[in-house]
């Protein structure tokens, strides 16, 4: 048997031989999300907060007690953020309010995307009667101005932080769920569907562990969009009063106790709207990163 000359085999093959080692979906995506500059900002950013949600409680001081002598200074050594009209460090308000934003909107998320998975899966895999109700529910959801339902669903279900959570959650699972049901009824008309029912593989393994994990890339997109959405949204609801209630620090009610302190000391308000502004601003980049990593039609 002889050994192939590398040097006589076609250009096309030989683009083979020189290729390194095959990559899984997810390695791949992973080199193309590393060479996207604005998805690994994104990243970064994302990764500074988790730290800033993590440790920053353990160094600054209460964001619940309040200085009898010092109001309304603006930043200085001992107070990097200054202090607000009650004698409260901006600074530890921030840090516990990021901290508290974060885990809103990650449950908040993690919760709209079961919802919106089992909804969608069902709706696309039997179709019928459930299929035209929820997705009727779902056009007249999206048809009402967003700020106006999570409003009527709070004043239901109270306030306070699981009131919030499940605020957004219930608001925030349609486009999910379309997501799904859109890849659920491409997916049950392929051949590998047939054939497993061929098999007489049971209806529910079918859509759990041979077409959700097939679908489930544009609902990665959605979690890491959701979170900047959920907490944009969060900060929304407190700044008209409605969601987070003291003494839960809360980045939303911060802005809106500045307003009218502005004149006179606008650091209140340019603190924690830039923690606002950088906290959805890095979940949305790390959100459009993923979209363009996962799409398979770039490689």
């Amino acid at each position: 048997m002889t050994l192939l000359d590398p040097h006589s085999v076609p250009s096309a093959d030989q683009s083979l031989l020189e290729a390194g080692p095959g990559r899984s979906l997810a390695q791949d995506a992973w080199r193309r999300f590393r060479r996207n500059r604005l998805a690994m900002f994104g990243l970064v950013l994302v990764a500074f907060l988790v730290i800033v949600a993590l440790v920053g409680p353990f160094v600054v001081q209460d964001p619940t007690k309040f200085s009898k002598t010092v109001f309304k200074e603006p930043p200085t050594n001992q107070h990097l953020f200054g202090v607000d009209h009650r004698g409260a460090d901006v600074l530890a308000n921030v840090v516990y309010g990021i901290r508290l934003s974060l885990f809103i909107g990650i449950m908040a998320t993690v919760l709209e995307t079961v919802i919106g998975i089992l909804i969608g899966a069902v709706a696309g895999w039997f179709g019928g009667f459930f299929d035209t109700v929820s997705m009727r529910l779902v056009d007249v959801m999206l048809g009402i101005p967003y700020i106006i339902l999570a409003y009527a669903f709070i004043t239901v279900l109270g306030r306070g932080v699981l009131a919030v959570i499940l605020t957004l959650a219930l608001t925030a699972w349609l486009q999910t769920a379309r997501t799904v049901r859109a890849g659920f009824l491409q997916a049950k008309e392929l051949e590998y569907v047939e054939a497993a029912k061929a098999l007489g593989v049971g209806q529910w393994r079918i859509m759990w562990r041979h077409i959700l994990p097939n679908v489930f890339q544009p609902v990665i997109v959605l979690v890491a969009v959701g979170v900047g959405s959920a907490i944009l949204a969060e900060a929304a609801l407190s700044f008209l009063g409605v969601g987070i209630q003291p003494p839960e620090p809360s980045l939303g009610r911060m802005i809106a106790d500045s307003q009218s302190h502005f004149a006179t000391a606008p650091y209140l308000l340019i603190f924690p709207g830039l923690a606002i502004i950088i906290t959805v601003l890095g979940f949305l980049l790390v959100g459009d990163g993923l979209r363009d990593a996962l799409d398979v039609k770039d490689t």
